[in-house]
């Protein structure tokens, strides 16, 4: 099967120093003089990855990971440092999703502005304009100002004018988390409805369980780089629950580093990597245990709870307590 994304040794650096706080003539001089300060910070080191058609990849990460800026990177809004980005296919990406509107145009205004933005001709947006503010429940704000509006309402009509696309390559920057409870829902099933059409997705989530239910392969990033790329996302999202629980993360010391490097399919990890997978399947099951536990500890403080009603409540209240322990326990 052809691939989608080939991403190889992306690295990413951003460069501070003199150059943001001085003039053109003072930094060729400092430059000569050997008078010049920098400061370098690599938001993305080395990250690795394959995408076929039709995947689905999670990248989790805490916040300053590098997650955002590896997106801008396959999009194309940014060029890797080192390393390189193949893409094949029409992308679209949904970084930012409230930008790109006037907050004095009206809802129906702004949408059609938006779709103009994204490509789209007035005859399309005329078919398509009931279908947005359906999906977006906006019926009774079309003619205010977009201003009005509070944040997840904007974001919910910009997700909605987002699905009328149809891409090779769908991006995903936590859009997926905008509105209430009932729009997250409804904007799950749009995206499984978009992926199962053959469309290669990449979503950044916070939300460990999104990741799960919607991902076939996933990327973990921590502070630049890269924990482990797989497609076995359970352990992957266990390992990365015990991480967010207590800050321990995949070990490597110095003599496993020191592995000759395997022979593997093209971008496998090596030797390095292999053994960090050892530290993240240790963390999974570290996390499956401590589920254990809480769940062992759950059932023994409820058992205690219905033997002391046992012990000292009356009789109407044991064979209640009685009763229920019984449908728990059968």
């Amino acid at each position: 099967m052809s691939y989608a994304i080939k991403a190889k040794n992306v690295s990413i650096r951003y460069l501070t120093g003199d150059f943001k706080d001085i003039g053109l003539k003072e930094y060729f001089i400092r430059r000569l003089t050997h008078n010049y300060k920098i400061k370098e910070f690599w938001a993305d080191r080395g990250v690795t990855f394959i995408l076929e058609k039709g995947d689905m990849l999670g990248i989790i990460g805490s916040n300053g990971s590098g997650k955002s800026t590896l997106l801008k990177a396959v999009s194309g809004i940014m060029v890797p440092t080192e390393g390189s980005v193949e893409v094949n296919g029409k992308i679209a990406a949904l970084l930012e999703l409230a930008s790109g509107f006037d907050s004095e145009l009206t809802v129906r205004e702004n949408a059609y502005l938006r779709g103009a933005l994204l490509g789209y001709t007035r005859s399309f947006m005329d078919q398509k304009y009931d279908q947005i503010i359906a999906f977006s429940e906006l019926w009774d704000f079309q003619d205010r100002p977009f201003k009005q509006l509070s944040s997840g309402m904007k974001s919910r009509l910009a997700f909605s004018i987002a699905c009328l696309v149809e891409p090779d390559i769908l991006i995903l920057d936590e859009v997926l988390s905008v509105g209430d409870g009932a729009f997250r829902k409804k904007s799950e099933a749009k995206m499984k409805e978009i992926l199962k059409s053959g469309v290669t997705g990449v979503l950044v989530s916070h939300s460990v369980d999104q990741v799960r239910k919607m991902c076939n392969k996933i990327l973990w990033l921590d502070h630049g780089k890269q924990q482990c790329f797989t497609d076995k996302v359970d352990i992957a999202c266990d390992a990365y629950e015990e991480f967010l629980i207590t800050k321990k993360m995949p070990i490597v010391t110095a003599s496993q580093m020191n592995y000759e490097r395997e022979k593997q399919r093209q971008f496998e990890a090596d030797a390095e990597m292999l053994e960090r997978w050892r530290g993240i399947e240790n963390l999974a099951i570290d996390y499956q245990k401590r589920l254990d536990d809480e769940r062992a500890e759950t059932a023994r403080s409820e058992e205690e709870k219905y033997l002391d009603m046992l012990k000292k409540g009356s009789k109407s209240a044991a064979i209640s307590a009685a009763q229920t322990f019984l449908k728990q326990t059968t």
